[in-house]
């Protein structure tokens, strides 16, 4: 596929390949307005219904061996989507929201829908506007105009958003000492 034309995600795509389900959030990342949110919404709700079973799966360590287990799968099935849509970064991959998400939920926890709301609102503040260190992070493994994704994509397209999961988890723990 050439990287100058990137294609449109469809149900299609979403259903051609396993890697494509993951990378598309199940599906939630097709949504045509706000695929990012609706993929954090998507790991919000999807997390509320895991963490009975997996939180303390692993003594505690569950969600830490969904992460690991996440990123590695990850990387492949964002690469793989990416290269299959033709574009670096398409908005339809959101595994890294999911990821980014279920990493602050797992931090927080237990926490109340109150801090949980906030810490919604301040990763997607920090996804969307990409202030100081989710820019750097954002950029690292962008590919020139015009170049085909390479192997490097998924890492990028998920180191972005684990650094404004790290930025939210940071406000939020400044917040609560205060």
């Amino acid at each position: 596929m050439n990287a100058s034309a990137p294609s449109r995600p469809h149900w299609r795509l979403l259903l051609a390949s396993p890697l494509h389900w993951v990378s598309l959030g199940g599906g939630s990342g097709l949504s045509p307005v706000a695929p990012g949110t609706v993929g954090t919404l998507w790991a919000w709700v999807v997390f509320a219904i895991l963490d009975p079973w997996v939180g303390p799966w692993a003594g505690g360590w569950g969600w830490g061996v969904v992460l690991a287990v996440g990123l590695a799968l990850g990387w492949w099935a964002c690469t793989r989507t990416a290269q299959a849509l033709g574009t670096g970064d398409p908005g339809a991959i959101v595994w890294d929201e999911v990821l980014a998400m279920w990493l602050i939920l797992w931090i927080i926890a237990p926490a109340g829908w109150g801090l949980q709301l906030g810490a919604f609102a301040l990763f997607r503040f920090f996804d969307a506007a990409k202030p100081g260190p989710v820019r750097w992070a954002d950029q690292r493994f962008k590919g020139r105009p015009g170049q085909a994704p390479g192997w490097t994509q998924g890492a990028g397209i998920l180191l972005d958003d684990l650094v404004a999961a790290f930025c939210t988890l940071l406000v939020l723990a400044l917040w609560v000492r205060w």
